[in-house]
C-alpha cells in the first residue's frame, strides 16, 4: 500500500453551491490541493488500464471519443449504448481518492468511470446519466483533473439549449445530487486548439444486480 497522497482531513475544503435554476450543485474547488492533483494526474495516466470503447451509430463502428476505465467492486456492472462495462479492481490511487470524495460528500460509492480526454477533440455529448444500473435517485461525484474545461448543463425540455457553464479547475470536486437527472442534461464540449488532456473521475453506487440487466442509452459522439 502505497503512502497517502493527501491530507484525508475534509475540513480543508469548503463547499458552495452553483445554481440550477431551482435546482444547485455542489462543489469543492480545492478538494485536492494543486501539486496533488498534477501527482494525481501523471500517476493515473501512467497506471490506469485505459481503453478505446467503440459505439454503433448508423450501422457504423466508431470510436468512442475519448478513453475510459470502468472500476468498481466486484459485480459492480455498467452499461450505455450497448455497451457492458466489467469493472477493474480498485487501485490504491483511486481508493485514496474515492475515501477523500466520500469523506466530503457524505455519500458512499462502489464504482467510477475514468474518463481520459486526451485533448480539446475529446468530449462527451449531452446526457443524463440515467442508466437503471445507478437506481431511481442517482448520486454523482466527480473530480477533476488536467486541463480546466466547461462543463455544461441544459433543462431536460423540447428544443432547450445550454443555459449553464461552469468551469471545474483541477483537483475540484463536484456533486450531483438526487433529482439533477430528472431535470437536467449535461456534456462537456470539444475545446479548439486544446492540447492538454483532463480526466474526469466519476464515482457512483451502482445498486443490485446488473450483470443480466440490459443497457440503457446513453447519447454520444
Amino acid at each position: 500500500m502505497q503512502t497517502e497522497l493527501f491530507s484525508p482531513d475534509p475540513d480543508g475544503s469548503q463547499c458552495e453551491a452553483l445554481a440550477l435554476n431551482e435546482d444547485s450543485l455542489q462543489i469543492w474547488r480545492d478538494a485536492f490541493d494543486t501539486d496533488c492533483a498534477t501527482t494525481l494526474m501523471d500517476q493515473l495516466l501512467a497506471d490506469i488500464p485505459w481503453r478505446q470503447e467503440y459505439l454503433w451509430i448508423g450501422g457504423q463502428k466508431r470510436a468512442v471519443p475519448r478513453l475510459q476505465c470502468w472500476m468498481g467492486d466486484r459485480g459492480s456492472h455498467y452499461g450505455y449504448s450497448g455497451m457492458r462495462l466489467r469493472p477493474e479492481p480498485w487501485q490504491d490511487a483511486v481508493q485514496q481518492i474515492r475515501s477523500r470524495v466520500e469523506s466530503l460528500c457524505s455519500q458512499q460509492f462502489n464504482s467510477v468511470l475514468l474518463n481520459l480526454y486526451r485533448d480539446g477533440q475529446d468530449s462527451v455529448s449531452w446526457h443524463a446519466d440515467d442508466e437503471a444500473e445507478l437506481g431511481l435517485w442517482p448520486v454523482i461525484a466527480s473530480v477533476s483533473l488536467g486541463a480546466e474545461r466547461q462543463f455544461q448543463f441544459k433543462p431536460k425540455t423540447p428544443a432547450s439549449r445550454c443555459s449553464h457553464r461552469f468551469v471545474l479547475p483541477a483537483g475540484s470536486l463536484l456533486l450531483m445530487g438526487e433529482g439533477i437527472r430528472d431535470r437536467w442534461l449535461h456534456q462537456l464540449p470539444k475545446v479548439k486548439d486544446l492540447k492538454e488532456p483532463r480526466m474526469i473521475l466519476a464515482f457512483r453506487r451502482i445498486v443490485g444486480s446488473t450483470a443480466n440487466s440490459e443497457a440503457a442509452s446513453h447519447p454520444d459522439g
